[in-house]
């Protein structure tokens, strides 16, 4: 049904497009990839008669900085932010709508020689931001095309178009199985991208360990730091975890004012504790803590947050006002973590099920969900309400 990793790069190093599907708990589609560089005015026409969804370009971010392009909002509240930026034709273009004005307009891109005035805004290629780290830091299309792309020996981008039925409706795994031999395509899952990747190389590095003793018992402290943007994060275990068994582990995104200062505007602090005591009754587990303040934000920027619900906002609109996601964080670390520590298979403490499908995207198995019973007060009770009402969190406020 899929082909190996292997087999799509040489298609692809052979100037072939191929499919590429990601998990069915995210986007649950496939896309026709090309490495940019090899795309020609035909292979945009393939792209429009037989997958039918929006041509878009993936690339690396220091190309789009040259070229001035900027995102398309400044505030992306899509649920995978998907980071479109102002989409382009080539100046020389009549209406850059054609196979072949579309065509180059993404040769130039590629090419240092053209700069920021030689397209016009707004136009027909929608070029994608490319998070660096790729797929092992989020497990999308822009970044498998990018991936791929590098991987075959090309120029850092891509051209990915959705496959559509022809009645409209997005093609699944069974529908893309007989698309592809009808095309005579490859087609592979960012999954195996992400394995592929994790053979051969890693964003993050054990650097230091050392023991920790705590209220709750003796753990181990594992310094982990990401080569990518030099953030470190901490992963504190103990007992056997390089194991087959089911592993209880909790991901706790850092919150100095809740983990430290025992703020009462939220449920951090308490969730963490009751993490590293439930983990130390089993005698073993992992707590990764990571370096993501404020749901990604930032300390300082949290603080505004804070002071805007002070003026009656809720955790979500004052992100939204202060022109962020609801929830900016990445789970792709964290996992590469887990997998770098031998954790495998996990009972996930956790009221967030976006948390469980962020690691199952990366390859984890998220044998159950772990609740984390906190009793509220009076100064987190309508945080609470809108982790529940507006993101989705699974707890019983009234009866907790």
């Amino acid at each position: 049904m899929f082909n190996t990793i292997e087999e799509a790069i040489y298609d692809l190093r052979s100037g072939k497009m191929i499919i590429v599907t990601d998990d069915e708990d995210r986007e649950n589609e496939g896309d026709l990839v090309m490495a940019a560089e090899a795309v020609k005015a035909e292979d945009i026409n393939f792209m429009v008669k037989h997958g039918g969804g929006l041509i878009c370009l993936p690339v690396i971010k220091d190309r789009l900085r040259e070229l001035n392009l900027d995102m398309m909002v400044e505030s992306n509240t899509d649920s995978l932010q998907t980071a479109f930026t102002v989409s382009i034709d080539s100046a020389d273009a009549k209406t850059g709508i054609s196979a072949h004005e579309r065509a180059e307009t993404i040769q130039k891109v590629l090419r240092s020689q053209y700069k920021a005035g030689d397209f016009t805004k707004p136009g027909h290629i929608f070029p994608l931001a490319y998070k660096e780290g790729g797929v092992l830091r989020r497990a999308g299309h822009t970044e498998a095309a990018v991936d791929l792309a590098k991987l075959a020996g090309f120029y850092p981008a891509g051209v990915i178009c959705e496959i559509m039925n022809e009645d409209g409706s997005m093609a699944r795994v069974p529908d893309l199985i007989k698309y592809k031999e009808k095309h005579d395509l490859k087609m592979i899952s960012i999954a195996d991208l992400i394995q592929y990747r994790r053979q051969h190389e890693s964003m993050v590095e054990l650097v230091s360990e050392t023991k920790m003793p705590t209220k709750h018992g003796d753990f181990i402290a594992k310094g982990f730091v990401n080569k990518i943007n030099g953030e470190h994060h901490i992963a504190l275990c103990m007992g056997d975890i390089n194991t087959t068994d089911d592993i209880l582990v909790r991901v706790h995104s850092e919150c100095l004012t809740g983990d430290a200062f025992g703020s009462e505007r939220c449920d951090c602090g308490d969730q963490l504790d009751e993490a590293l005591y439930r983990i130390a009754h089993k005698c073993q587990g992992v707590l990764l803590y990571m370096r993501q303040e404020g749901r990604g934000i930032g300390l300082i920027n949290k603080l505004k947050a804070y002071h805007l619900q002070d003026q009656g906002m809720d955790t979500v609109e004052a992100n939204h006002a202060l022109g962020f996601h609801d929830d900016l964080r990445e789970y792709g670390i964290g996992a590469e973590i887990l997998y770098q520590l031998g954790v495998r298979n996990i009972r996930l403490m956790t009221n967030n099920p976006q948390k469980v499908k962020g690691l199952e995207g990366f390859g984890l198995n998220i044998l159950s969900r772990e609740p984390i019973i906190i009793h509220h007060n009076q100064n987190n009770k309508e945080y609470l309400e809108t982790k529940v009402h507006k993101m989705g969190h699974l707890m019983n406020i009234e009866n907790n």
